[in-house]
């Protein structure tokens, strides 16, 4: 398997915020900047710039909406990246047994 262009998908989620801002899309589905950023601690301003950089990554996409813009996750390259942990795991997975192998042979 080749390595995909991953890496910014993985920075963008290593921020708590962005990683909450993905739940909540995966869950509810399309929410406006308002509807994201009631209820929390994090300022509509603090959304904005956390929804650019998941944007930036792929992650997300926004519609305009009257005055208002719509965000909703787009899931490609979150499936790129969980191939790729697959990936990872199952290579992770196959020198563990070739060591256990030598180990115990």
């Amino acid at each position: 398997m080749s390595r995909p262009d991953v890496a910014p998908v993985f920075a963008a989620l290593g921020d708590e915020t962005r990683l909450a801002l993905v739940a909540r899309l995966s869950a509810e589905g399309p929410l406006s900047i308002a509807r994201l950023a009631a209820g929390s601690a994090v300022t509509r301003q603090a959304v904005t710039k956390h929804l650019q950089v998941l944007a930036d990554a792929g992650l997300v996409h926004g519609l305009r909406h009257g005055r208002e813009r719509i965000f909703e996750l787009h899931a490609t390259h979150l499936h790129d990246a969980r191939r790729y942990l697959e990936h990872i795991s199952r290579r992770w997975d196959e020198a563990l047994a070739r060591l256990k192998k030598l180990v115990e042979g």
